[in-house]
């Protein structure tokens, strides 16, 4: 098999259908099919039960996944390390960050990166905190700009930056009336201004899903404070909310570091002593970190870490 057919091989696993892992792949789904066919008939075995809902792995088709798997990062791992020879004047580099949060860190960073590393790129792969971890631990990236994980996490992380965690709404929303003149304790030069949170609780709340950072947070924070706030809409994209919040349409949670992303909104730290994240940056551990991945990771620091 070549490493075109070990994609191949990936897509179908992750996908669970031959027309979505083919759509993905930007190929015939007849070729798609002819492909695991002529490949189960030279192996021998089903790689792949085909149900009415999808596919699904045999025990043979999951030992030829892995294979790709481990294929695809020693080839990765290989050449990463050819690529080093060139000293910097080439290379490629997977980086894992939300979505949300790239869009306004990344930017100034991929920008002084450009202009230092020309030919070096740089692919972006976005996803919540949690499922990076996950992609650092396969080598699906080398580098990630994450929260910082739990202790007991295999992932070492090297700290960047705290991020608060704030409420996003119009200078016209009346929970402008109980606001505070002042800057949360833990965040001097963040935000002028603050809101207790109990304060807040007669008005509509805009929240992202229990799988992201902010979602997570914020019922934290309402279970801390014993709030059960209205809320119609919990399962927004951190954009999507924070967007609507910038509007006037509710009350939502975002971070300080977005605040250049919301020129007309009102951002309000939470209480005297304000609630943050600990930002870092991690690599694949256990791989071959090339020297594309360490510049990025000292730029990323350069740029943000001040």
């Amino acid at each position: 098999m070549d490493l075109r057919e070990l994609h191949y091989l990936l897509a179908l696993a992750e996908e669970k259908s031959i027309s979505r892992a083919a759509e993905r792949l930007f190929m015939a789904q007849s070729s798609l099919s002819q492909f695991l066919s002529s490949t189960e008939a030279h192996l021998g075995y089903r790689l792949f039960i085909r149900t009415s809902s999808g596919i699904r792995p045999t025990e043979p088709g999951k030992r030829m996944i892995r294979f790709a798997q481990d294929t695809l990062s020693e080839f990765h791992r290989a050449k990463d390390e050819i690529q080093d020879i060139g000293n910097l004047k080439g290379g490629h580099v997977i980086l894992g960050i939300s979505s949300f949060r790239g869009s306004f860190l990344l930017p100034p960073v991929l920008q002084v990166f450009q202009k230092k590393y020309p030919g070096i790129r740089v692919q972006i792969v976005e996803e919540n905190s949690l499922a990076l971890e996950q992609l650092l631990l396969t080598g699906k990236i080398d580098l990630a700009l994450l929260v910082m994980p739990e202790k007991r996490s295999r992932i070492q992380a090297r700290f960047l930056m705290n991020d608060e965690i704030c409420l996003i709404t119009s200078p016209n929303h009346p929970v402008m009336e109980c606001v505070h003149q002042g800057q949360a304790g833990l965040h001097p030069s963040q935000l002028s201004q603050y809101i207790n949170i109990q304060d807040a609780a007669c008005y509509e709340f805009l929240l992202s899903g229990y799988d992201t950072i902010l979602g997570r947070e914020a019922r934290r924070i309402f279970l801390r404070h014993g709030m059960n706030p209205t809320y119609y809409n919990e399962n927004l994209t951190a954009l999507f909310a924070a967007s609507l919040g910038a509007s006037g349409l509710g009350l939502a949670f975002t971070y300080a570091s977005s605040r250049q992303y919301f020129h007309r909104a009102q951002l309000l730290s939470l209480g005297k002593d304000g609630t943050s994240i600990a930002l870092g940056t991690a690599m694949a551990p256990g791989r071959y970190h090339s020297k594309a991945t360490q510049a990025l990771d000292q730029v990323i620091f350069e740029v943000l870490g001040k």
